[in-house]
Formats: C-alpha cells, structure tokens, sequence
C-alpha cells in the first residue's frame, strides 16, 4: 500500500446565573432578539455539538432549557470563554474554529437583557439532528477496553494505560474515528496509539487489563510509558472533536495491530469505574494520502521556584514536505501560553498557531 504522507501534529460548563431582566429600551430601538428566530441558530450551529443530551454540557436545546441560563449564557460570550477557543485570532485561520462573530455575541447579550423572549416557535429554523451515541457515522467496529478501569474517590490517579487487540486480519485505512469514555467526567484526557505487529514498544505489558508505569516490573516498560514513535490514531480531551479525514486522506492500521489507550483520569470524590470505547469507520478505498500523527513531548525539566515564566521547548523535524492538518496542544494546570512555530533552513521562524 502506497500513500504519501500527510503529518499531524497531536498537538465548559456554563454555570447557572439568575435570569437577567433589562431596563426599558428606547421605543425606537431595533427589535429585540427572540430565541426561536435569533437564538436557536445561533445554539445550533455554535453550541449543541457539547451543549445536548449525552454529551459534556448542560443541554440547550430548547427555549426553556436556555431562558434558565440566559444570564450565564450571557456572561460567557461576552467573555469569550464560550464556545471555547483559545488560538490567538492574528496567527493563522483553522477552519475549526467555533468562535462566534461580533454579531452573534450582541444577539445573544440583547435577548438575555431583553428577558430572554421566547417569540414565536413558528420562525424556528429546521431542528437539527444530532446522533445519538457516536457523533460520527455508525461506526464499523467498536474496539473497547476488555477490562474496566477502577477509579478512586480521591487523590493522583497514574496514567493508565490498556492494550487492545484489534484482530484485524488485514490492513485496514480509518476515516473516522472517536473516543467515547464510560465515565467523561472522570477523563482529562486520552491517546489512543496504533502498535504494529512486531513492535517492541511495551512488549512486556499486560495485554487487555489496565496497568501503569509503576506496575511493570521491568525498566523498558515504565520507560515505554514515556515515549514513543508509533502513530496516533486520536486524541480526546473534553470538548475535542472526533476524527474525519477528508476523501483521499486515512490513517493506517497494519493487519495485526493492537491498540494502546492511555488515560489520564482525575478523582473526583467518588468511586466509578471506566471502560472507554473507540469506534472506527474504514475509508471506502485507500487513499492519495496517509495521515500521521506525531507527538512532541519534552518532559525533562524543572521549574524553578517562584518562577512567574518558564519557557519549555520541544523540536522535531520533517524528513520530507508535508501539509499539515491540525495541533493539539495540552499542558496541565502550570501551563500558561503555546505556540507551534515553523523553522525555515536560513532560521527563519514563522508563528503557525498561539494559544493564549
């Protein structure tokens, strides 16, 4: 199988406020915004991917459940927190971006100090659908976790990780592909990498049952918990999309594969217990172009004490050009500010994304 390589780089909860009521408006003020003409729209095409049944947020897929949060839905566009967006708007368009306009922020302010008016149900645009379960097309196969993780009520939860056969019996390109934990809340984040046959990454790990890097017995394995070359099918972090390839990009899965999911799960004061699933949809045909996944780590550093700002880098390089599609920055609390830059060969360097 031939294809040209394609990289990428791995890179909310509105609160509940009372309902805000306006003072008189001038009588010869443009009309006030109602929620079946003005505000649904705005919900749907910015807001119900996380804000509905089954998914992250509080639902707001009607006019009762979003009048009860006007106040909040008010105070999180005018901040910009919702929808959450952190790139800096001067480095770089992703056509991603779920920021809401100028415009659309007014709209919503004017009907939460209008009194959040209902208006006429008639002007409400076409009721979207959303699928229930996955949010990508009916997924080919599901591949879970075999064994459940057990979570703790309380304090640091190691990194956990589980291998998963995949049983393929031939090499098989991925479309689409997401994450779906059992329990969300307890899930900071998750990578799920392809392990080819033959790999000697974690080759003395447990198979099917959750383990972390302090309980392997040899050095290799907890050191293979810290890094990698295999490809990543995905990453997940609360809010991120599911992966979708455009026609004529895929990722690969060699026959034989196995998946590794690693977790990072957060206690959250009671005891649950998780068993995250991934679900695949194969590419119809193979395609132009492979999709990898690489990831940039640089783990080996100290911060000083009381440092208000502690610059951390990590490199890589390309071997040969490439488009890229997507980054994912994460850090952890002590994190403040990331940028991706691109050096040139003459040194050059040019700010492909900012994240504030």
């Amino acid at each position: 199988m031939k294809a040209r390589c394609v990289f990428g780089i791995a890179a909310s909860t509105i609160a509940a406020l009372s309902l805000q009521t306006s003072a008189a408006f001038p009588q010869n003020a443009p009309a006030l915004p109602t929620f079946y003409r003005d505000v649904l729209p705005i919900l749907e095409k910015h807001c119900q991917n996380c804000h509905r049944p089954g998914e992250m947020a509080h639902p707001l897929m009607n006019y009762s459940q979003a009048a009860a949060r006007a106040g909040a839905i008010r105070k999180s566009v005018a901040a910009k927190k919702m929808p959450p967006w952190l790139a800096d708007p001067d480095y770089g368009h992703f056509s991603n971006d779920p920021s809401l306009s100028q415009s659309e922020i007014k709209t919503l302010e004017m009907w939460a100090d209008g009194g959040a008016r209902a208006g006429d149900p008639h002007e409400a645009p076409p009721l979207r659908r959303w699928t229930q379960g996955w949010n990508i097309s009916p997924p080919d196969v599901v591949i879970e976790m075999p064994k459940p993780v057990a979570l703790a009520p309380k304090g640091d939860i190691d990194y956990t990780y589980e291998i998963v056969p995949t049983h393929f019996g031939e090499d098989r390109w991925v479309q689409m592909a997401e994450l779906r934990p059992s329990s969300r809340e307890h899930v900071h984040h998750a990578v799920v990498y392809i392990r080819p046959p033959g790999s000697k990454w974690l080759h003395d790990a447990p198979v099917g049952l959750p383990f972390t890097a302090e309980s392997l017995s040899d050095k290799q394995g907890r050191s293979d918990t810290h890094w990698t070359v295999s490809d990543i099918l995905l990453v997940y972090a609360p809010g991120s999309s599911p992966e979708r390839w455009a026609s004529g990009m895929a990722k690969f899965i060699p026959a034989g594969s196995d998946l590794v999911i690693q977790m990072h799960y957060m206690a959250m004061g009671h005891a649950a217990s998780d068993r995250t699933a991934v679900g695949i949809v194969f590419a119809k045909q193979p395609p132009q172009q492979r999709v990898l996944t690489l990831q940039l780590t640089n783990d080996h550093f100290v911060i000083p004490p009381r440092a208000g700002d502690f610059r951390v880098e990590a490199r890589g390089s390309l071997p040969n050009d490439a488009t890229l599609l997507r980054f994912f920055p994460h850090m952890h609390w002590r994190g403040k500010k990331f940028e991706y830059n691109l050096v040139h060969p003459d040194g050059r360097i040019e700010p492909l994304l900012k994240v504030r």
